[in-house]
């Protein structure tokens, strides 16, 4: 694929773009319905061409955590059904009524959410991402250009594939998804450089792609940040609960990038607390890494070093450090974490209370895992990813956050004096 051919995808997405924005609700839900549906028909489609990603990917050397987030399955086929089901039955945020107020000279003024446009998305691994991020976009009015990771190619053309009759059977044009269908890395720097085209880029990613793509891009981009994320037991903690909190927040799904990398453990439980949550951990599988105090307290640990602390490591892998203090606990999170998603668990009130104020991170918990940092889990249906960073949209973006605003002005014939 030449650059002409990502112009070209990137043209006809907004050319499309222009018939979504005023797309009616009930017509953006039967074209959900119908990608719903026609995923359930093609679902031994999508399982050959993914046993070929697999079969490559294997062949390649991949990890296993890579491996793990490229892997479909009937259950996750029909997750992603749900999914798109749900985003169904999710109010439109198009057309919602901001703000709304009138001003001394009988102007009214409106507020109103309107769709983005043309949104580019590059991801990586994981194939469900190609129905996540299109089902959203088109919800909220917006065409999408995708480009998935090389290991996904066979899935992900399939899974555009299916996007597409489904598009043809609700009667909008087929640039509302288009898909830049190759492996050549040039593809990606052609993609970043359509500012004419595309209103918006969205990557998600390991942190040095989303880097690559900030340093090169002419179109704004918000960015899907890695997960560097921590649990702190505090020295009034339930070690039962926080036991079960690291536990789940580690080893459940420790590919993705809410699940914890990072313990922080308060120094007045740690010889109680460490031995029982390690044992518990290494029993899954997990490796330990740990600060001197740690060390002294565990036998047969990795000595964590200053990187160590930085890392996000999307494996069966945790760093430990024992902190004399929430005050201690909270500057290491700031400092060293990507703020992602971060749990305190402990029974002083006001130390859950300080956690929430202090902690710079885009979700903060106090008594849970921060595996619920999910579009899903907090009821948005699905998510376009979850930004790290401030401006626009900040934590897992759904519909409300794939839109922006125009403002709306009823006059009776004022003039500016």
């Amino acid at each position: 694929m030449n650059s002409g051919d990502v112009q070209k995808k990137a043209r006809s997405v907004k050319e499309a773009s222009a018939v979504l924005y005023n797309c009616s609700s009930k017509k953006k839900n039967v074209l959900l319905k119908a990608i719903a549906a026609e995923l359930r028909r093609q679902v031994p489609a999508i399982l050959e061409a993914n046993n070929k990603d697999l079969t490559r990917a294997r062949s390649a050397g991949l990890s296993s955590v890579l491996i793990e987030r490229l892997a479909l399955s009937g259950k996750r086929i029909d997750q992603m059904i749900a999914g798109v089901g749900d985003i169904v039955e999710l109010p439109d945020p198009v057309g919602e009524i901001m703000e709304k107020v009138k001003r001394p000279n009988g102007l009214v003024i409106e507020k109103i959410r309107v769709p983005l446009g043309a949104v580019g998305i590059i991801y990586e691994s994981r194939p469900n991402v190609t129905i996540d991020a299109s089902a959203l976009c088109l919800k909220s009015g917006n065409a999408v250009l995708l480009r998935g990771g090389s290991e996904a190619i066979n899935t992900n053309r399939t899974l555009v594939n299916v996007i597409k009759s489904a598009l043809k059977k609700a009667g909008l044009p087929k640039g509302c998804v288009e898909f830049i269908g190759t492996t050549e890395r040039s593809a990606v720097l052609e993609m970043v450089k359509q500012e004419e085209h595309l209103d918006v880029l969205i990557p998600r990613g390991s942190q040095k792609m989303i880097n690559y793509i900030r340093a090169h891009s002419t179109v704004p981009v918000i960015a899907h940040g890695e997960g560097n994320c921590h649990v702190y037991v505090d020295g009034r903690a339930d070690l039962a609960v926080a036991e079960e909190i690291v536990f789940n927040a580690k080893v459940q799904r420790p590919s993705v990038c809410n699940a914890a990398e990072k313990l922080l453990v308060h120094e007045a439980i740690a010889p109680e607390f460490l031995p029982r949550v390690v044992r518990r951990l290494r029993s899954a599988g997990v490796e330990i890494r740990g600060d001197k105090k740690t060390s002294a307290m565990i036998e047969n640990i990795v000595p964590a070093s200053e990187a160590d602390w930085f890392k996000e490591y999307l494996d069966l892998i945790i760093a430990i450090r024992v902190v004399k203090d929430i005050q201690e606990a909270i500057v290491h999170i700031n400092r060293y974490g990507s703020h992602h998603s971060d749990a305190i668990v402990t029974k002083n009130k006001k130390h859950g209370e300080r956690f929430l104020q202090e902690v710079d991170s885009a979700s903060v918990y106090v008594n849970a895992s921060t595996r619920f940092t999910d579009g899903y889990e907090f009821g948005l249906g699905a998510e376009i990813g979850i930004s790290t960073q401030k401006l626009h949209a900040r934590g897992p973006m759904g519909l409300k956050e794939l839109t922006s605003v125009k403002y709306i002005v009823h006059g009776t014939g004022q003039v500016r004096k």
